[in-house]
């Protein structure tokens, strides 16, 4: 879903805002750009990455080519995910194109470290508890939708590769044929990861069964724009510090 750039705001505008501006000022993977606070320059404006326009508020859109969409989700990445940030990956030695910088590389040596179940042994396991779903065909992983190419692999290779797929890449290669939305296993454990969360939680909707939303449009309803509208008390001034 990640684009290698965005229109993030006045100052980092037209495709400007770099992805690794991004890593640069994230608190986690580098270092504020060497500063204690975030660059005054760098503040997100928030009618660029969500359409307020949908909870009926045109004055907080913005033109379309300024408006930022994520890509859909697939088997493909980023061109700048080829190559993370050293701050990303702990070990600043490790140079340029080694595959440890590589998030594909490292998502699936993750995948392998941790012995998760592959894509076609978690089909199977859902099956097992009775839950309706499909699972890919040998050709659909191998040729997908526009996504990524196993071509490169030996035939030895790639007949393991489709008996076994590992599960990231195969709950990406679902959505890759799903118009770019997450279903099948990949579906089931994104819903199931976040409602186990909410379950964890002292305070949370699933725990207080007769909460209904208040801030969106209906009480069955609540959206992020409806959350940012509440934060930032429909100020188009707050939203976008940097103006126009």
């Amino acid at each position: 879903m990640i684009r290698a750039a965005y229109n993030w705001n006045r100052d980092f505008d037209n495709g400007t805002g770099d992805l690794q501006y991004l890593f640069e000022f994230s608190g986690l993977s580098g270092n504020l750009g060497g500063s204690l606070k975030l660059a005054s320059n760098w503040v997100a404006d928030f009618r660029r990455l969500y359409d307020f326009g949908e909870a009926g508020k045109a004055n907080l859109t913005v033109p379309a080519a300024k408006f930022n969409h994520t890509r859909r989700i697939d088997t493909k990445v980023a061109n700048p995910l080829h190559n993370l940030p050293s701050g990303t990956v702990g070990d600043p030695s490790i140079p340029d194109d080694d595959p440890r910088r590589n998030l594909a590389f490292r998502n699936l040596e993750r995948g392998k470290m941790v012995k998760l179940a592959t894509g076609q042994q978690m089909i199977r396991f859902l099956k097992n508890k009775g839950i309706k779903v499909n699972g890919l065909t040998r050709a659909q992983i191998r040729d997908g939708k526009g996504g990524a190419s196993v071509g490169s692999l030996t035939a030895t290779q790639r007949n393991a590769f489709l008996t076994n797929t590992p599960l990231w890449f195969y709950t990406l290669r679902e959505a890759e044929l799903n118009n770019g939305k997450l279903r099948g296993a990949g579906g089931r454990i994104f819903a199931e990861t976040f409602h186990r969360a909410m379950e964890g939680s002292q305070f949370s909707i699933v725990r207080d069964t007769a909460f209904r939303p208040s801030f969106g449009p209906n009480n069955t309803t609540f959206r992020m724009v409806d959350l940012l509208l509440f934060a930032f008390e429909g100020n188009a001034n707050l939203l976008n510090p940097l103006g126009n």
